[in-house]
């Protein structure tokens, strides 16, 4: 992977697309880790500084985003095996991060900007200390409490219901007046205390077994020993027992709603008080600020308690009081543009750099990564992190053997800030990157003006190949279950998967498979249908949604969300391959076509013409499609609207609304959002000061609509 340090108005385009495709891929992997399996592999802030990176690097290159951009997926992971499934009725998103005063002054502009505010209007916020459990999403109806779940995806959740039911701070029956039905989310922790009780009993535990196994009797499942609050609330809550549940100590604090049949209240600090009402425990110390201004204080003033409150909290969340301003605000990618959490400072440690591994991603890019000795760094153990690439380790001088800083705050976490030469051995001797790719042997080249070094194996590089195969079955792409990362490896091993299509003709190989090792021979009970059930899965997969189809195929820069606006745009795999192969001629119309889609953007538009250029990549998507069949997109949402379906572009300045917040409701209404006009446009809105995008219209005898025709089509 390849995540640097340098400053982002340092960066190439190159080292961008090269850094936003890393940041993707460890960020998703974080996700599963954080909310599926309850073991982080990385601390929050470590992650929030990711995810702030990805959004810097992506606004100075707004050509480059990606479908699969994190600024666009909610933090989540499907749900997990053993809990039936159970979709929140809106979905339960993360925040943006504010890391000081700058940012948070720059999100109360923003929210100015959309609004269309001035300046001497007054910003009310809510401050409520973020504290670091497990979200949940309660579902009333009557006021009964019928159904709770995790977040998982952001869309779809676990069902924790009869383990919520637990709880003895859940109301079981709201007090009246309540809406029909009302979805309440809140924040499942155990507080400090507790938690240092329930570790240490689960260390007796976990003692005692090993004891009575080292006397050769038969013990049970291992015990596993939380490393914090937040993963022992969290595993107390994923228990298929209920009854082992109600004995742990968890604690419940209420704080936002979903989808609600009627209005509860005007603002949030009075749902705040509404919540009280109807019996949750609200967290105390939330408080109505006078105005943005004095946020700051508030902040510093948590930062000071935090480390004597009985509960963990990593930073401060801010929400917009007025709830009408919340609901044409709305969201942005995963996040609603009227809150923000404002994070606490993180740390830095020392440890010792044992080696320099060198790994080799889809695209061929060679990544050097640190191995070091593990160190706890704010509650989490760190034993490996990015050295970026050859440049970034000359310039630094990091040796194998060096005592090094670790950064938790900054541009890239983990992050090696600097070497503390005092302690380097006498006989360090350079780092010399390799010039031959580890996993094939063939030449890694730089080329002229990049940073990353590539293997020019291609097809014949196993670690290339893997790689595709492993994004191929991945959670957004294809989405096979039973392949994960330990199986694709064995089958391409054994040499049954080359290539994507080769997936779908393993029935043939089914006899051969069986005779492995844990596929059938030699298989623990209930694993003998292993074969069976991958094979089942594979088949399930022969018919998917043509956005998780081009995702799967692995483009560079053609992330999940682009893959969506893609399958929009031309409905049906055919007409998205016709148009692709006529873009692959520079200056022609379906390459104006494609490069004008909102979302997608001129270097995009090069990738995947580059990749229809290709003759193997074209042979290999006929073979892929002999077993797959991509279903149709629908050819628009929001179908009682009048521009649902519809091509729109806004042009001029609109005086009743931001740009941003009128292209925001369009979308909402089913309408295709574009920055240029063709003969594809069906709608322009001009605005005042109108320029060259309102002659175009009138030359192509497009549509023109006033602002307030706009408005009063749109509903508004």
């Amino acid at each position: 992977m390849t995540i640097r340090d340098t400053p982002v108005d340092a960066l190439s385009e190159v080292e961008a697309a090269e850094e936003l495709a890393a940041l993707a891929e460890i960020i998703a992997t974080a996700d599963i880790a954080y909310h599926q399996n309850d073991a982080p592999i990385m601390a929050d802030a470590d992650y929030d500084v990711l995810r702030r990176r990805n959004t810097a690097i992506e606004e100075r290159f707004p050509g480059l985003k990606r479908g699969d951009s994190p600024s666009d997926t909610p933090p989540g992971a499907e749900p997990a095996a053993g809990f039936a499934k159970s979709r929140h009725g809106t979905p339960m998103l993360s925040l943006d991060n504010a890391f000081g005063a700058e940012d948070f002054a720059e999100f109360a502009k923003s929210v100015r900007r959309f609004l269309k505010l001035p300046e001497e209007e007054v910003l009310r916020f809510v401050a409520e200390p973020k504290i670091d459990g497990l979200s949940v999403n309660l579902t009333y109806e009557g006021g009964r409490f019928v159904r709770g779940a995790t977040r998982g995806d952001g869309t779809e959740g676990e069902d924790i219901t009869r383990n919520l039911e637990t709880l003895d701070e859940l109301p079981r029956q709201l007090k009246a007046p309540f809406p029909d039905k009302i979805e309440i989310r809140g924040e499942v922790f155990m507080t400090k205390a507790d938690f240092i009780a329930f570790r240490d009993e689960q260390q007796r535990l976990h003692e005692e077994r090993e004891e009575r196994r080292a006397r050769g009797e038969r013990v049970g499942e291992a015990i596993r020993i939380p490393a914090n609050p937040r993963n022992a609330a969290a595993g107390s809550l994923r228990q298929l027992d209920p009854s082992v549940t109600a004995k742990r100590p968890l604690k419940l604090f209420a704080y936002a709603q979903g989808v609600s049949s009627a209005p509860v209240a005007e603002t949030h600090s009075e749902y705040l008080k509404q919540l009280g009402k109807w019996g949750f425990q609200v967290n105390p110390l939330s408080e109505t600020l006078r105005d943005e201004h004095a946020a700051e204080a508030f902040q510093n003033r948590m930062g000071m308690q935090r480390a004597g409150l009985d509960y963990d909290i990593d930073g401060v969340v801010y929400k917009l009081d007025r709830l009408d301003w919340q609901g044409r605000l709305g969201f942005v990618g995963r996040a609603p543009r009227w809150a923000i959490a404002w994070k606490f400072p993180a740390e830095q440690a020392q440890t010792v750099l044992q080696d320099i591994q060198i790994q080799v991603g889809r695209t061929g890019a060679l990544t050097p990564r640190a191995v070091m000795q593990p160190v706890n760094v704010g509650g989490v153990m760190v034993q490996h992190a990015t050295l970026h690439n050859e440049d970034e380790i000359a310039r630094k001088d990091v040796r194998v053997g060096d005592t090094v800083v670790l950064q938790r705050a900054g541009d890239v976490i983990p992050q090696i800030v600097s070497v503390v030469l005092d302690k380097r051995p006498h006989n360090s001797a350079p780092f010399e990157f390799p010039t031959r790719c580890p996993a094939c042997g063939s030449h890694a080249t730089r080329p002229e003006g990049e940073v990353v070094r590539r293997c020019t194996g291609g097809l014949i590089c196993p670690a290339q190949t893997v790689e595709r195969l492993k994004h191929f079955v991945s959670r957004n792409a294809m989405d096979i279950e039973g392949l994960g990362e330990e199986n694709i490896l064995k089958l391409h091993e054994e040499g049954l998967v080359g290539s994507p299509a080769d997936i779908f003709r393993l029935h043939r190989h089914a006899d051969r498979m069986r005779q492995w090792e844990g596929w059938g021979k030699g298989a623990k009970a209930g694993a003998t249908k292993k074969v069976s059930n991958l094979l089942a899965a594979i088949d399930d997969r022969r018919k998917v949604p043509l956005e998780r189809f081009i995702f799967a195929l692995g483009i560079r820069r053609i992330g999940a969300q682009n893959a969506k606006l893609l399958a929009r745009h031309y409905h049906s795999l055919g007409h998205w391959r016709d148009r692709m192969l006529a873009a692959t001629t520079v200056g022609s119309e379906a390459r104006e076509e494609l490069g004008s889609i909102q979302g997608i953007g001129p270097a995009i538009a090069t990738e995947l013409a580059e990749f229809f250029a290709e003759r193997r990549n074209r042979d290999a998507l006929e073979d892929l499609t002999r077993e797959v069949t991509p279903e149709e997109a629908a050819d628009f949402t929001g179908s009682d609207s009048a521009f649902a379906g519809k091509v729109v572009v806004f042009t001029g300045t609109l005086e009743q609304s931001s740009r941003d917040e009128a292209e925001a409701v369009a979308e909402r209404l089913g309408a295709k959002v574009t920055k240029s006009v063709s003969k594809k446009t069906d709608f322009v809105i001009i605005g005042a000061d109108a320029g060259s995008k309102a002659k175009k219209a009138a030359e192509l005898q497009i549509r023109t609509l006033t602002e307030a025709e706009w408005r009063e089509m749109a509903g508004l």
